[in-house]
């Protein structure tokens, strides 16, 4: 009789995908990864796509913004109806660009316009630093103390994740004041999942734009920004979207904004209205839609490279991923209650939300006693999961790579060097 995690793979229509990916190697096998919120794997498609570029940029060099197989002037669009897709948005609505903290500051230049009145930001406590600090910074560039114009929602005394209505209180406590919403998709620590459309109509009601941080979100859960009608977001590529180390970033700008040529921006050559952009004539003409928040000629190589990802997100049902999603990181959860309930004395605790809507593909563990020696052990053992001080193990079962198998695998040794380290 087959165990589940046997079923399941056999069952499971997105195991081809699994191939299209490289693995580091631990005493010549695939190692466990579960770190994909940070960096995503190599895609096979990578390299051939880079040695075209890389070729057509020996054959042509300045021609190839033209005469390229892919002609580099147009290049950013290339990945657009992908991004579009996933992020749930029309093709005007996105481009790969930057990079996510230099994309907030653009995105902060048009949409925070504070006022005497209103000019604070609200923000959920404990987000990723860049966030902290480009908000700070802005706040600080338009003349508040950012101790008085943020406004930070934390967790519950005793509690790790930031309950829903605390956030929709918040706002309408503060309706008057507020210039600015900016939420993380997924907070990057605890793995919590915000419920983003009821956060923008909650802003909206209170006059304020809506900025989202999707660092943790793209790839990894549902997301309708136009539909939602949130103003503005971003995101970097190189967790759920597999484009490496530093790849490109995003951007989203709602189509109510595409037009809107009276908002303040830092503009750029390559956010010029393309028809007529090598005229090179005075006066900034923004391109449509996002585009014209562009300030470069697109990153060829690093674009090439999310574009071997994106590849296998075209040949993907979103729904299919993220029903594979909600099972492996099931499982996981599953699999870690019952080592708890076995050893109760076991000085580890799942702090992410146990609703599948109210996260993604990561599990948080706070450690409370020698957490750098057990991900010390599960390194050394071929388990790639990452450490985020000051106690916390975070795995991430990506669903285009991750099989079933590697989730029991992952439990069956972690368990095992928890009863060498946890003795009653």
């Amino acid at each position: 009789m087959q165990e589940y995690h046997q079923e399941m793979d056999e069952q499971d229509p997105l195991h081809a995908q699994r191939e299209s990916f490289y693995f580091p190697q631990h005493e010549g096998k695939d190692v466990l990864y579960f770190c994909g919120n940070s960096l995503g794997l190599q895609p096979k498609g990578v390299l051939p796509l880079l040695e075209q570029e890389v070729m057509d940029w020996r054959r042509y060099a300045v021609e190839g913004h033209f005469h390229a197989k892919n002609p580099w002037f147009s290049y950013h669009s290339i990945v657009t109806e992908s991004l579009a897709r996933i992020v749930g948005a029309l093709p005007s609505e996105v481009v790969a660009m930057q990079t996510l903290t230099a994309n907030l500051h653009l995105a902060m230049v048009s949409f925070y316009r504070p006022t005497q009145q209103r000019y604070k930001i609200v923000m959920e406590a404990g987000a990723f630093p860049s966030d902290q600090y480009a908000i700070e910074s802005q706040a600080r560039f338009h003349g508040f103390d950012p101790d008085d114009a943020i406004i930070e929602i934390k967790p519950r005394d005793g509690e790790y994740i930031i309950h829903h209505e605390d956030i929709i209180e918040t706002i309408q406590q503060h309706a008057d004041t507020i210039a600015l919403v900016m939420f993380s998709g997924v907070q990057y620590l605890s793995g919590q999942r915000f419920r983003m459309k009821e956060i923008c109509e909650a802003t909206h009601a209170a006059g304020a734009i809506c900025g989202l941080d999707l660092a943790h979100a793209v790839g990894n859960v549902e997301l309708h920004l136009h539909d939602w009608n949130i103003d503005f977001a971003v995101w970097c590529t190189y967790k759920y979207l597999n484009s490496g180390p530093g790849g490109i970033g995003g951007l989203f700008i709602h189509e109510s904004h595409a037009n809107a040529t009276e908002l303040p921006r830092f503009a750029g050559w390559w956010g010029y209205d393309e028809e007529s952009r090598f005229l090179m004539k005075k006066g900034f003409i923004p391109s449509y839609g996002a585009s014209g928040w562009q300030l470069s000629n697109a990153q060829i190589f690093q674009i090439a490279c999310l574009r071997a990802s994106l590849d296998i997100f075209d040949e993907v049902d979103l729904k299919t991923l993220f029903a594979k999603r909600d099972a492996l990181t099931a499982y996981a959860e599953k699999r870690l209650v019952a080592l708890k309930r076995d050893m109760p004395h076991l000085p580890i605790e799942i702090i992410t939300p146990t609703n599948a809507e109210d996260r993604g593909a990561q599990l948080s563990l706070l450690v409370h006693e020698q957490g750098k020696t057990v991900i010390d052990k599960l390194i050394a053992d071929g388990i790639v999961v990452d450490w985020r001080e000051p106690n916390i193990i975070r795995m991430t079962p990506a669903p285009l790579y991750t099989r079933f198998a590697d989730v029991y695998a992952f439990t069956e040794r972690f368990k095992a060097h928890c009863m060498t380290l946890f003795r009653d």
